[in-house]
């Protein structure tokens, strides 16, 4: 089954997060984020400052400082915030450049899903991080919209 990184899912959250950051170049501490989502600050850190050098996140320093997305939320995919932590998104143990595998000339499944991986990642990469945003704030307000109503009624005394 592919299944993401818990640093890829703690990247996600913290993109999220700060996407929804009120104000144009608005920006937070890792201290916030791991508080607000119960992730470990230390690892935290560590998966920030990972998307700063991978050109998402802008570090500044000083008591105003924190963490900023380089560029819009509308601009950043999915794809792009996984890659940056996980490295190259793979779905077989060899790839276009390893042919080290015993099975690589004969393999007859490496090519479709060498294929598989490509429309993965296309997909991935249609998702931005404003689209995630938004899907949650739709979802928060069904919620509210579709949250059950208790009806109470009074018996009647006779």
């Amino acid at each position: 089954m592919l299944r993401l990184s818990k640093k890829a899912d703690y990247a996600l959250i913290a993109m999220k997060h700060l996407s929804r950051l009120p104000g144009d170049g608005a920006s937070t501490s890792a201290r916030e984020i791991a508080e607000q989502y119960d992730i470990p600050l230390e690892l935290m850190a560590k998966v920030l400052q990972r998307l700063v050098r991978s050109g998402l996140l802008v570090s500044t320093q000083g008591t105003r400082g924190g963490y900023t997305l380089r560029r819009a939320s509308s601009s950043i995919s999915v794809a792009d915030v996984i890659q940056a932590i996980d490295g190259p998104f793979t779905v077989t143990a060899c790839s276009t450049d390893d042919h080290d595998c015993e099975q690589f000339e004969k393999c007859n499944i490496r090519d479709p899903l060498w294929r598989l991986k490509e429309r993965i990642l296309e997909a991935l990469g249609t998702v931005s991080l404003a689209q995630l945003a938004s899907d949650a704030e739709r979802a928060q307000e069904q919620e509210v919209e579709t949250a059950p109503v208790a009806v109470l009624r009074r018996a009647q005394v006779q």
